[in-house]
Parts: C-alpha cells; structure tokens; sequence
C-alpha cells in the first residue's frame, strides 16, 4: 500500500528553468538597441559632421577619399571645359595665343591642374594667366571650397581618431555584483577600476535598474529604468578614481530591493546598467564607460578580495584578483525583514535593561529595612528620583 501511496505521490518540484534574458546593455559597454524604420533620414543630413564621426572606419575612409577624388575631378572637368570653350586645345602649337592655362594640353592635364591648385602643390609647369577673367574666379572659388573641404574632413578624421572610446576599454567594471552586509545593512555592491596610469577626471558612478513593470492602470511599461542609490546624496558617487573601489547601493526603503529575499531575487528577471563618466586627463573629452548585471551574475552573500597591498613605498593593485569573490555569512531575508528584526531586537533591549534596573533597585530597598526605605522614594525604569518637594508632599 505504502508502495502505491509512493508511486502515486507527485516527485520533486524542480525548479523553474530561467529563460535567458537579451541584454539592454552588453557587458562591453554597447547598447543592444537598433533603430529600425526610421522615415525621416534627412535628419541624418542636418548633422553631417556627427553622421560622419559615427560611420564606421571604413565608410569613413571611403567617403574621406572620395570627397577629395571628386572635387579634384569636378574642377578639373571645369578647367577642361574653359580650355575647350576657349579654343586653348585648338591652338598648342600657336606660339602667339595665350591660352588660359599654360601647358593644358587635354583632361588629365587639367585633373593635374586641379590637384595642384587645391592642394596648393605649384609645380610650376602648369599656370594661369591673366587674359582669363573667367579662369581667375574658378580659381578663386576652387581655393576658397578646397579649404572648407579640407578643414571638415580633417576636422572629421580628428574627431573620429581623438574619441574617447577606446579610453574606455581600459575602464574595468568586476565581472559580478555582489549582496551582502555593510555595518549591519544589505547592500549591493559592484567593483569598477582604471587601468591606465592617467587618470579620469571628476569620475561620477550612476546605476540603472532595467525591469519590465505594470501600472496600477494596466499599462505594461517594457524596460523600465529606475534610479539605484550609489550615494548622490553623500556625494559617495564622486570617486577618485586612483585604484580599485567598491560601488556600494545601501538597500533600504526607498530601494526597489527593499522587499526582495535571496530567494526571491533569484526568480526574478532585471537588469542592473551601471554608467562610469569622467573626463580624460590627457585630452580634456568627456568619456563613458558602461556595464550590466543579470540576475544571475549578481550573488548573494558574496564579497569581492581585496586587491590592494602595502609595498615599500607605495600601493600596489592586484588585477588578477580583481573579478574575485568569496562567501560570507549573509541572512537570506529581506533588507525589509532584517530591519523588522533589529527593530524589535532594539525594542526588546530597551524594555529589558529598565525593568533590570527596577528589579535592582526593590533588592537594596528591601535589604535596608521598611522604616528606612519608607522615606525614599525609589528609581523607576532607571530614571531619576523626584524632586524633593514633591516627595514631602
């Protein structure tokens, strides 16, 4: 009987197999979104400049070079066609015309003239003359457009090479978050650290909780960003950025972690976006660095190794331990229970103490005898006696 009861009996619960979450930001810092069906592209032209900043290497080189190829040819075709419509092509082996250009003898010649006059080369083989009116205003034109040509492509190539993001890659964000006490409180911890030698500058930390969340109306808000406490108001999330420090986010009632157990945190499904800014001290640009933590890649009752060490005569950062964790002893509840808990702890301590004191104080009133102790009046919950003229009253 006891067999069937066991064959019917249902097994195990096994645990829910988490879905793997997409990414709102990767872990090297870039954004997972794409814009897709975008109508109004001419807003792409209203900034060029950043447009082209932001084409990839190889766009950017293309369109570098072909700006300069086609301008060169664009005049140069312009030259030729004053040198046609002048009769100069008709007339090479006159020694009497003067002819536009000097020694513009066909199309290539004139591509070489328009490389040289934009490029203010002057070989001196090819020259204008003054008997060209209309030779001297494309002159002109072509200089001045050559420099507006030339300060926006080297402007764009400078911009795009001198970008502070690749000075961010040596911005380092620990591989794991962590939950565990500080001086008695839950906490959610994060370590970020600078490789380089140069520092940033005025380097502030910013944390995002990315959660899908439901209005009291019914309205479904996907992604939704909401602030983690990093110590804005301390002005804890201003670092100085010379070694290795340990972000920490107190979790307390404002937090959205104030309910969440260590169970609880394991079921559910966010997204933790940290954001490190500063200034590089090299160039003077601002740059950003940015990291995530999925649930799973933040753990309960963990605490990151120290990686600093005293040497002789400085301080010494381990890296190889940087990403290094180790378990702690962390109460499974809630940062909500925990608190409750101390709270009655406190209450019960401050209840106990004063009826200890009464106690003590009824023992020596009673050991020196009922006539004596008539007159006094005793302590109460470790307070003060009364006044003198209340007691004879």
């Amino acid at each position: 009987m006891a067999q069937e009861n066991a064959a019917f009996s249902p097994g195990p619960e096994e645990p829910p197999r988490r879905r793997g979450r997409q990414r709102y930001v990767e872990k090297d810092g870039r954004c997972n979104v794409q814009q897709g069906n975008v109508r109004e592209t001419y807003r792409y032209l209203t900034d060029l400049f950043t447009t082209l900043v932001d084409l990839q290497w190889r766009l950017s080189l293309l369109f570098f070079v072909l700006a300069y190829a086609l301008t060169w040819l664009f005049f140069g075709a312009i030259w030729w066609l004053i040198a046609y419509g002048r009769g100069d092509l008709e007339h090479l082996e006159d020694t009497a015309w003067t002819p536009c250009v000097n020694n513009l003898n066909g199309f290539v010649a004139a591509f070489l003239f328009s490389i040289e006059t934009e490029t203010t080369i002057g070989y001196g083989h090819r020259v204008i003359t003054d008997q060209c009116p209309e030779g001297i205003v494309l002159l002109l034109l072509q200089a001045i457009l050559g420099s507006m040509v030339n300060a926006f492509m080297v402007g764009c190539m400078f911009v795009k090479i001198s970008q502070p993001n690749k000075r961010a890659a040596t911005l380092v964000f620990s591989s794991h978050a962590v939950v565990s006490l500080r001086d008695g409180r839950l906490c959610l911890m994060f370590r970020v650290g600078d490789l380089r030698s140069s520092h940033i500058v005025e380097a502030s930390i910013r944390a995002k909780l990315i959660r899908s969340r439901q209005t009291l109306e019914g309205e479904f808000i996907p992604l939704h960003q909401t602030d983690l406490s990093v110590g804005f108001d301390t002005g804890d999330d201003r670092l100085f950025l010379v070694s290795p420090l340990v972000i920490s986010h107190e979790i307390d009632a404002a937090s959205p972690f104030w309910e969440a157990s260590r169970r609880a945190l394991e079921r559910d499904d966010f997204e933790i976006v940290v954001i490190l800014e500063g200034m590089v001290e090299a160039t003077g640009m601002t740059c950003q660095a940015r990291s995530s933590y999925l649930v799973d890649e933040v753990l309960w009752g963990h605490r990151f190794t120290s990686v600093l060490t005293l040497e002789d005569g400085f301080y010494e950062v381990d890296y190889a331990s940087f990403h290094e964790t180790f378990e702690v002893p962390t109460p499974s509840c809630s940062a909500r229970e925990l608190a409750e808990a101390a709270a009655r702890l406190d209450a019960h301590l401050y209840w106990s103490i004063p009826s200890r004191l009464d106690e003590k104080v009824e023992e020596e009133g009673a050991g020196e005898g009922a006539g004596e102790g008539a007159g006094v009046d005793k302590e109460q919950n470790g307070c003060l006696p009364p006044p003198e003229s209340e007691s004879k009253v």
